[in-house]
């Protein structure tokens, strides 16, 4: 089945198992050299391979170790035709060598996506369909593979990739990082962060807790000695409140990068979230967004939606977790963020369904906050406790795997003593934006 909104991508007659990646990069000129393996599951008779993959120069392409009887390589995409058609369940192995220099897609409505050269290294940021701009793969996000990422570049430069760092290597002038993400990745989460940073731990000087999810940090050296640790010192209370709330945290750490210019918003992959030097102020003015990118981590990357249509899942869940977080830090209550919320989007058209917003409307504001009103809305009426059971049983029922808001709805109503089929219709399924319910109890 293909993505509703995205149907060219991706090839819905295979599922990959893992990706290998081998990459060697100069950051002055910009080259990538790359080398990729991946191992992949025939979900039906196949009698070509389709990859996506942006302008390289193809070095290598092999099938099961041999070469395939041709392939074609334009319009960002790699046809593959092996020498005998590949039967459903048939487990393969493809191997691309390609070179070149990466060029982020340019969209209409999201500007460019994918691999980034900066002044100093380069930024990975691929939702949703950037993933071709670095490396070839099966860019659909209910496609998600285990990735070992190898980068190779100048020894000045730190990379940071999904997973943990499992080895450094240093060869003369240069530096080989492998990165390993065992926990299944949707393509367009797998990333890579190359420059001068400096790499400190989370909570910066200080010590953790034992058994505290790892939190490393990828940092550049003006912004350490008091901005950053003065504006990230309260992300590790952030993810022990999370954990009570969503469930045990669904990998083995959580990395920050902050890259040395400034970005519109910040960027989560799996395992990872990338700030700009703007989101760190010393005065903590950027929390909120540090709450929200945390919260991905849950809901997009472990949990990561089936089809785009269902992106509320992601960032309505997100935003809600930027209310949770403010009462516990001191702000406004959660009810009165939802307040405040439901007065700023009443002004603006109400046009949008949330639970299918449209292609041009899939990073809407109102597909944000309305999402996160959505909760709100049936957090009141369920009351907290219910309303954290059912996050829990959601984030652990579905650990690693690919979710609708069909599949959320039911349970829900597991977890309801009162019907909330009018409840969802109303705040998803309906353009007019519902007044939010009364509460039952605190909030």
């Amino acid at each position: 089945m293909t993505d509703s909104y995205f149907p060219q991508h991706g090839d819905s007659g295979y599922s990959t198992g893992e990706y290998d990646l081998e990459l060697d990069y100069i950051p002055h000129t910009g080259r990538l050299a790359g080398r990729a393996r991946i191992r992949a599951v025939a979900t039906r008779t196949l009698p070509e391979i389709l990859l996506d993959l942006g302008r390289f120069r193809l070095t290598k392409v092999l099938v099961d170790g041999r070469r395939p009887a041709r392939y074609t390589h334009r319009a960002d995409k790699l046809r593959i035709k092996p020498v005998k058609p590949l039967r459903a369940g048939t487990a393969f192995t493809m191997e691309v060598r390609y070179t070149g220099v990466p060029h982020p897609v340019r969209t209409r409505d999201w500007g460019e996506l994918g691999w980034e050269q900066l002044e100093e290294g380069a930024l990975v940021a691929s939702q949703p369909h950037g993933a071709r701009s670095w490396f070839p793969c099966n860019d659909r996000p209910d496609d998600k593979a285990a990735y070992r990422i190898s980068v190779t570049a100048p020894s000045p430069y730190t990379v940071v990739a999904n997973g943990r760092l499992v080895s450094r290597t240093i060869s003369a002038s240069t530096t080989t990082w492998v990165y390993e993400q065992p926990a299944p990745m949707a393509s367009y989460l797998a990333t890579v962060q190359i420059g001068p940073y400096e790499l400190v731990d989370v909570p910066a000087g200080g010590e953790a807790p034992p058994g505290a999810v790892p939190q490393p940090a990828a940092v550049p050296a003006a912004l350490l000695g008091g901005r950053f640790e003065h504006d990230f010192a309260r992300q590790p209370r952030m993810m022990a409140a999370f954990q009570d709330l969503f469930g045990p945290y669904p990998f083995d750490d959580y990395a920050v990068v902050v890259v040395d210019e400034e970005l519109e918003v910040p960027v989560e992959a799996q395992g990872l979230s990338v700030f700009g030097a703007n989101h760190v102020d010393g005065r903590r003015g950027s929390e909120r967004l540090i709450a929200h990118e945390l919260a991905h981590q849950w809901f997009g990357n472990s949990l990561t939606v089936a089809d785009w249509r269902h992106i509320w899942l992601n960032e309505g869940f997100a935003k809600y977790a930027e209310w949770l977080w403010s009462p516990l830090a001191g702000g406004p209550s959660t009810a009165a963020m939802a307040a405040r919320s439901r007065a700023r989007i009443a002004l603006m058209p109400q046009d949008v369904r949330i639970a299918d917003p449209g292609l041009r409307r899939l990073f809407d504001d109102r597909v944000y906050e309305r999402g996160a009103l959505t909760l709100h809305a049936l957090r009141t009426e369920i009351g907290n406790e219910a309303f954290v059971a059912l996050l829990r049983e959601w984030t652990g029922t579905h650990r690693h795997g690919v979710v609708t808001t069909e599949a959320f709805i039911a349970l829900a109503r597991r977890h309801s003593s009162r019907p909330v089929d009018k409840l969802f219709t109303m705040w998803l399924y309906e353009t007019r934006l519902p007044e939010l319910p009364r509460p039952r109890g605190r909030s």
